[in-house]
């Protein structure tokens, strides 16, 4: 393994907590197997990330593959938590020696939004529920922690842009001009839409959309508002699976 090889494999590892402990996986354990080690590696424990390795792997080779074949823009994460999987963005361009491409990071910093109950009882429920309102203080994490962990990784610097609020307020007026890769995180329908009809047109072709909830319909409508979406648009690009939660489609036209 080369040394830039073996830094990526290093920060995946760091990011995700899993140096010394394996990650928790949700298709291999029970649901109450799953929680209980979702709250103790995740929401209790030291990792920056929820996202299992295989989803790192996979936004490395995206990352890759844009700066290889010319694709113009920057990267962006909706909805970042802690920042890590927004941190190995900026750590993959640091490796590839990219000076002219930015990682945004827009979230609210205040945890989720409250949804439609009438439209959305499934996420009004989830987000009222006694899971992520106490043990998980609706997955808020302030500005300035993000910031941290950003300066913690020696990645703080001018290619990393914050974009504070409800995406639905600063996504239409983001000063960003071109994206190669789009990271949805926002669990909900609402954030998911929110992100897709305002920065969809700005991504170039043959640049990636990456879903991370797509596979889950236990209590989000994340998977509806992607298909809503590319119906209205058009779009005919193959879906493609990640693993069981999270898929993804490259831009052909």
């Amino acid at each position: 393994m080369d040394p830039a090889e073996l830094y990526l494999d290093l920060l995946k590892k760091s990011l995700t907590a899993t140096l010394f402990a394996a990650e928790p996986d949700h298709d291999q354990q029970s649901q109450a197997q799953f929680l209980h080690g979702f709250l103790r590696h995740y929401i209790n424990g030291s990792a920056l990330t929820m996202l299992p390795r295989v989803r790192l792997d996979h936004l490395q080779s995206c990352i890759v593959e844009v700066v290889k074949r010319s694709v113009p823009g920057d990267l962006i994460e909706t909805g970042v938590w802690r920042g890590g999987a927004t941190i190995f963005m900026r750590g993959v361009l640091k490796v590839l020696g990219v000076t002219d491409r930015n990682v945004w990071v827009a979230d609210s910093f205040e945890g989720l939004p409250t949804p439609d109950a009438e439209k959305f009882p499934l996420e009004a429920q989830a987000i009222a529920g006694p899971f992520l309102t106490k043990a998980c203080n609706h997955l808020a994490v302030g500005i300035e922690d993000v910031r941290g962990n950003f300066a913690a990784y020696g990645l703080l610097d001018e290619q990393v842009r914050f974009l504070k609020g409800w995406f639905r307020d600063t996504l239409p007026q983001a000063p960003i001009e071109r994206l190669a890769v789009m990271r949805l995180d926002g669990d909900l329908y609402e954030s998911t839409r929110d992100a897709l009809v305002n920065l969809y047109d700005r991504l170039s072709i043959g640049g990636y959309v990456i879903i991370d909830d797509y596979g889950e319909d236990s209590w989000t409508y994340c998977r509806r508002a992607i298909d809503e979406f590319r119906a209205a648009r058009r779009i005919n690009d193959p879906l493609i699976r990640v693993d069981s939660r999270c898929y993804f489609w490259q831009r052909t036209a």
